[in-house]
């Protein structure tokens, strides 16, 4: 008994007994709403150029795992399921993709950018909540500026608050609903850049 156990030992330890592999972890990204679904454009007066970012997001949402809520509102963080890309960078990038779209007219940077190039307004996105419950829904918070950036000057501050069903109910379901939010607050600085610019 005791050579069998050492030999089963043996083998183990040199690879030749199979452990079972871990899960692969499955990575989602944010997607931009494309030509079809930008039910409106809004024109601007001339070839405008906006940076966009940075954005920050909770802190308890910056990390790999997708995190959820639970009932008890307690924290949930994916073991498998992760953020293809930093959270905080994928929602600057999917709110470019999106206002280039919804302003075509003008011309768009993603923060941070070489100082010579003559960025005229500023999109700071603060998110101050963002909590999903897989079952339910997703909320987002978020407080947002338009900075002139020549002058450093603020001239738009707004808070934006949206809920959206998770649908399917799953973690590819919440990247969906994230998408739509993004869209929506992407909406909403689009017509306060239009403004200010074609009033400029």
């Amino acid at each position: 008994y005791a050579v069998m156990s050492g030999m089963c030992l043996a083998l183990a330890l040199s690879g030749c007994i199979s452990v079972p592999n871990s899960p692969t972890p499955r990575f989602y990204v944010l997607q931009a709403a494309d030509e079809n679904q930008v039910s409106k454009k809004v024109n601007i007066v001339s070839d405008v150029l906006i940076g966009v970012g940075p954005v920050k997001i909770p802190e308890y949402q910056d990390r790999p795992q997708i995190v959820t809520q639970e009932k008890e509102k307690m924290l949930k963080f994916a073991q498998f399921d992760r953020w293809g890309e930093s959270l905080d960078l994928g929602v600057a990038r999917l709110i470019a993709e999106n206002l280039t779209v919804m302003l075509p007219g003008a011309k768009f940077t993603l923060y941070p950018w070489n100082l010579s190039i003559p960025v005229k307004y500023q999109v700071v996105v603060e998110i101050v909540q963002l909590d999903s419950e897989l079952d339910k829904d997703l909320f987002l918070a978020a407080q947002w500026l338009v900075i002139d950036a020549e002058n450093s000057k603020t001239m738009i501050i707004k808070r934006s608050e949206f809920r959206q069903p998770i649908i399917p109910r799953n973690y590819s379901g919440l990247a969906k609903a994230l998408s739509i939010v993004c869209a929506s607050i992407s909406g909403e600085i689009a017509e306060a850049l239009a403004t200010l610019e074609n009033h400029s």
